[in-house]
């Protein structure tokens, strides 16, 4: 497939099952319902690559649940790409108390990744903080 021509040896085709159909029709269909002005193309666009970057993490945390795990290297990159919600939440705060700025989409898809890094995160911090490798139950 396109993806082990692009990935070479280290792409897993035997365990990458995981279909994007599932991903990005949801949030297609979410973002022609929620988004700040209606009928507005940019905003739906926008709508749509909100939520589909709330849910993209979702093919690899399935990957790696399928696999058992993660090498270290793997996991501290996966910490890293979901710790930013941290920075994007402390922005969220700043803005609702200095500019009284409430961007519900940014809100409700922020949760939402968060929420879905929240078992990878427990993980993470009880076992390669540790020293141990990232295994995940199934």
């Amino acid at each position: 497939g396109i993806n082990a021509a692009y990935m070479g040896a280290s792409y897993d085709m035997k365990n990458d099952t995981f279909r994007i159909r599932y991903l990005v029709i949801p949030c297609v269909c979410v973002s022609f319902v929620f988004h700040e002005h209606w009928f507005s193309p940019f905003e739906m666009l926008w709508s749509f690559s909100e939520f589909l970057e709330a849910v993209a993490i979702l093919p690899q945390l399935f990957l790696l649940q399928r696999t058992g795990g993660a090498e270290t290297l793997t996991s501290h990159y996966l910490f890293a790409l979901g710790g930013y919600r941290f920075f994007y939440i402390l922005n969220w705060i700043y803005r609702l108390y200095t500019e009284g700025a409430v961007m519900w989409v940014s809100w409700v898809a922020g949760t939402l990744q968060t929420l879905l890094y929240a078992d990878f995160f427990y993980h993470y911090l009880t076992k390669v903080i540790h020293g141990k490798k990232l295994t995940l139950p199934s």
